[in-house]
């Protein structure tokens, strides 16, 4: 097996998997925290880095019908959220290729301002 490569979104405030700290995105790429998941509250993102996802499924939630993929953190593998493929309704397809993690799964913290 080879090493294992990570990368580093930068910014001020990061959110990190919750499990082995390892970092998955950061506050410039919040779109919302306006959602609900299996263990609450969850934030929407539009980019998400460390990341492995599963096969795509059909899931029926709140807002209706979406295929979706389930993610989880690239080091741990723990599952952290999901990523929505397709909305089958019209109104819902901004969060096509956009990231819920999970408040509950994920953790935040101070980055490091950039000069």
């Amino acid at each position: 097996m080879g090493k294992l490569f990570l990368e580093h979104p930068g910014g001020t405030r990061l959110y990190s998997c919750a499990k082995c700290s390892t970092v998955l995105t950061n506050r410039d790429y919040l779109v919302s925290t306006r959602f609900t998941g299996s263990t609450g509250r969850a934030f929407l993102f539009k980019k998400v880095v460390n990341l492995v996802m599963s096969e795509k499924h059909e899931r029926m939630m709140l807002t209706g019908r979406h295929i979706v993929r389930d993610v989880s953190c690239k080091k741990c593998k723990n599952r952290v959220g999901w990523m929505y493929e397709y909305a089958m309704v019209e109104g819902q397809r901004y969060k096509e290729g956009k990231v819920i993690l999970e408040r509950q799964l994920i953790v935040d913290s101070t980055g490091i301002e950039e000069i």
